[in-house]
């Protein structure tokens, strides 16, 4: 290693050379790839803010659907989420008769701190948490009071609950979290989240097969289906872009990179020769250069992205993610690298004798 840093600084515009163009391919891939990749992530965090992992299963008071389809629920793989929540009431605020009337609805899950629900509410069973929407409409600036439902029912609003984009079809909402309990209770919606979006179409098939309704008539089932096809639709199409144009960018940056390490080993070669005179092993060679092109490609790759990452920051184009720099940056050095094996053997091979031989 020290040998290779003598000889790169020793060499101040072959290595120069080697920083350029290696800067250059993490560049030229980070300002059109990387832009595209930006772009697409973008594109998949908006259909992904809209909900492509969920399945919402709709039944009517008298469907049968209750509480003890969680359990079957949870023996199913590929689910990240699910909550089951009642039928809909309606409350106001305690405190105001004639107040605005927003829906309430009882709610079990095995993660409802996922909104915002503390695991063990202050009231059991009666504890009710509303998102901003209805703390609005409820007139509860402070995010606590008391609400009653139109049976006489009253609930405790101990503060806000955070409403995820799959729930957003529920507000404004109230919910008021259920400890299980032996005796199952009726479901009106259930809400089911598929760990990845290509998981929809099986996780709902499997939840459908454990509904165990009286009546399927009277469910209705909505998958995000269409959404996760758009999604794999759009990632399939930029993925296969960004990779054939990454593939064509480094073969030809590569091409340039072993060309030009060449040129420069045939300018070193009465170097190398003497290297080899004085015993000098041909892996020594090797190595020795392998190791210097490493370096070199190192510091190009560095000065190449965060070239790349203010040219894009400053024209307002969307980042890649920073595993996608890190990953370009490796794969430049690698490609770096191996550009120098050929001209790097060549070198290792010189006869030194024919390199020492003076006209």
């Amino acid at each position: 290693m020290r040998e290779a840093l003598a000889t790169s600084w020793a060499q101040p515009v072959a290595s120069a050379v080697t920083i350029v163009m290696v800067a250059g391919m993490c560049a030229t891939v980070l300002l059109t790839t990387g832009r595209t990749v930006g772009a697409e992530q973008a594109v998949l965090g908006s259909i992904d803010s809209a909900g492509t992992r969920s399945i919402i299963v709709r039944a009517d008071a008298d469907a049968g659907l209750d509480t003890s389809v969680l359990d079957r629920i949870a023996e199913i793989e590929g689910i990240e989420w699910a909550g089951a929540f009642g039928t809909a009431s309606d409350v106001r605020n305690a405190a105001f008769p004639g107040g605005t009337r927003v829906p309430v609805r009882l709610a079990w899950g095995g993660d409802l701190q996922a909104l915002g629900v503390p695991a063990s509410p202050a009231v059991p069973n009666a504890s009710a948490y509303a998102s901003e929407l209805a703390l609005e409409q409820l007139g509860m600036p402070d995010d606590v009071g008391g609400v009653v439902t139109t049976m006489g029912d009253e609930y405790a609003v101990m503060g806000p609950v955070d409403v995820p984009d799959y729930l957003q079809f529920l507000e404004p909402l109230v919910v008021v979290p259920q400890q299980r309990s032996t005796e199952s209770s009726p479901v009106g919606v259930l809400v089911v989240i598929a760990e990845r979006p290509d998981l929809v179409t099986p996780v709902a098939s499997a939840v459908l097969s454990v509904l165990a309704v009286d009546d399927s008539s009277k469910v209705n089932v909505t998958t995000s289906e269409s959404l996760a096809t758009l999604r794999a639709l759009v990632e399939g199409q930029l993925g296969t872009f960004g990779r054939n144009l990454v593939i064509v960018i480094f073969s030809l940056t590569a091409l340039l990179v072993a060309a030009i390490l060449y040129g420069l080993v045939m300018l070193r070669r009465k170097d190398f020769g003497r290297r080899r005179a004085l015993g000098a092993s041909q892996g020594l060679i090797v190595a020795l250069l392998l190791t210097q092109i490493a370096v070199l490609s190192a510091i190009g790759a560095t000065i190449g992205s965060a070239a790349a990452a203010a040219g894009l920051a400053a024209s307002g184009d969307p980042l890649p993610g920073p595993d996608f720099f890190v990953a370009v940056s490796l794969l430049a050095i690698v490609v770096g690298t191996a550009a120098g094996l050929a001209p790097a053997l060549a070198a290792a091979r010189r006869d030194p004798l024919k390199e020492l031989r003076v006209p």
